[in-house]
């Protein structure tokens, strides 16, 4: 038999699930629901997603502990059936405000207010506000007690759900606005909607919105390079050149070696043993300088890659006895190579376009192949061009000539990307397979050519 409380319970789920897929008020739902929440010494503002979770702490400061850690799961023998109706109707206040559609024109005042909702969430699950949207969860959340379900793997697919939301609110407000606001500007979340928003509209913003916009660009640019030369570093550098006499230095020294060598002159009586000579370790590598080109469509399809490949190159122009040359292109093309260094003020550069012509990027790129059998040309591009023979017969020209050619579909951070089916097999045929997937494969690719 259903007790009371389960009833209850069920009309707030039933409430927020109605209100979730359709945001016509259910009047019968909705009626049930003001009596329950009222019933159980609630405020009925709960029930309103108008209201911010924020206004409704702020009114009844008792709340606020009870949102902390309120989805957390516990154990069925834990629970209490009247506290699981007031839990009900907090948790459907969180969910419904988070996740319950937004008007079509967003305004500035309304995405703070979702991100402060979308906080109250975060902690909700028991998480830091902004930690999910930032993709950090901090810590397996395995709920308050044994035999409890387990959040780890639930988490990590809540937070870019939030991304996604706060991208598409952002997508559909006055930026400029909130750009124009420091206050507000400082809760923006970076992600690539976001940086693809701040590059379109870079040239049409001035004064603190600008120097906001820029802030938020290098945020993220710093975010990617952390990650990426993490996996740079890890690879070798070069096998150990043994025609190089090593540096007689300390730090070089080969302890176990000298020793080894000098055993002989062990004596036994004085318990001691004389070293005649030191010998050092070899550390000098063979290194050959390389030239690394890539070249970049920056048309609006590729943004993910752009922001991604200026913050490689600019990796790799780090790296000793590497020559780093980066080009970006749509129906025109731009040599960046004197900001190589510095991805920021490489993307602060792009005009990012609708265009992909490839040919006027292989008009830059040429020239720079010097020495083919120490150059490697990166192409990173969706390969739907204008003059598709044309580049095709360009680029196996070069592969030809011994330089090695590596044709990208995608550097994203998620491993997605689409390429021109022509060009795939074109290149499959070739021998220079189109890399896709998940930005680690070129990082791969590029350190097994630069360290050989």
């Amino acid at each position: 038999m259903t007790e009371p409380e389960d009833n209850r319970r069920q009309v707030l789920y039933w409430r927020l699930l109605a209100r979730l897929f359709d945001n016509d008020e259910q009047a019968t739902l909705e009626s049930a629901s003001v009596a329950v929440v009222e019933d159980i010494g609630l405020p009925s503002a709960l029930l309103d997603p108008n209201v911010a979770v924020d206004s409704i702490v702020q009114r009844h400061p008792e709340l606020a502990a009870e949102f902390d850690g309120l989805m957390v799961p516990e154990p069925e023998d834990s629970r209490d059936k009247a506290a699981e109706v007031r839990r009900a109707a907090l948790v459907s206040k969180v969910l419904l405000n988070v996740f319950a559609a937004a008007p079509h024109t967003v305004t500035a005042g309304q995405l703070s207010c979702w991100q402060a909702d979308a906080g109250w969430l975060e902690r909700s699950l028991g998480c830091r506000p902004g930690e999910l949207r930032g993709g950090r969860p901090g810590g397996a959340l395995t709920g308050r007690g044994g035999g409890a379900p387990d959040l780890s793997t639930l988490l990590p697919a809540i937070g870019p759900e939030l991304g996604a939301i706060e991208a598409d609110l952002v997508k559909r407000m006055h930026l400029r606005e909130v750009l124009a606001d420091p206050a507000l500007a400082a809760k923006l979340s970076p992600s690539m909607s976001l940086i693809e928003q701040l590059l379109r509209d870079k040239d049409n913003l001035s004064g603190v919105a600008l120097a906001n916009a820029k802030s938020l660009i290098r945020r993220y640019v710093d975010e990617i390079a952390e990650v990426l030369r993490t996996q740079v570093e890890k690879a070798s550098t070069g096998k150990v050149d043994r025609s190089v006499p090593p540096k007689r230095v300390f730090r070089n020294l080969d302890l176990d070696r000298t020793i080894w060598k000098n055993l002989t002159n062990w004596s036994p009586e004085e318990e001691r043993l004389y070293v005649d000579r030191l010998y050092y370790k070899q550390t000098a590598k063979k290194t050959t300088p390389q030239r690394l080109i890539a070249v970049v469509d920056q048309s609006g399809s590729m943004v993910d890659s752009m922001v991604n490949c200026a913050v490689l190159a600019s990796i790799f122009a780090g790296l000793p006895k590497v020559d780093v040359h980066l080009i970006a292109y749509d129906t025109q093309a731009l040599d960046l190579t004197p900001w190589v260094h510095d991805p920021f003020e490489t993307l602060l550069r792009t005009n990012l376009g609708g265009g992909n012509d490839g040919m006027v990027a292989m008009a830059l790129t040429q020239p720079k192949i010097a020495e083919p059998a120490n150059t490697v040309v990166v192409w990173i591009s969706d390969f739907y061009e204008t003059r598709v023979e044309q580049l095709f017969e360009s680029m196996a020209a070069i592969h030809r000539s011994g330089a090695k050619f590596i044709p990208v579909g995608s550097v994203t951070s998620a491993g997605r990307g689409s390429v021109n089916p022509w060009f795939r097999e074109r290149f499959k045929d070739l021998g220079t397979p189109v890399i896709s997937g998940h930005i680690t494969k070129l990082v791969h690719e590029l350190k097994t050519f630069l360290t050989s």
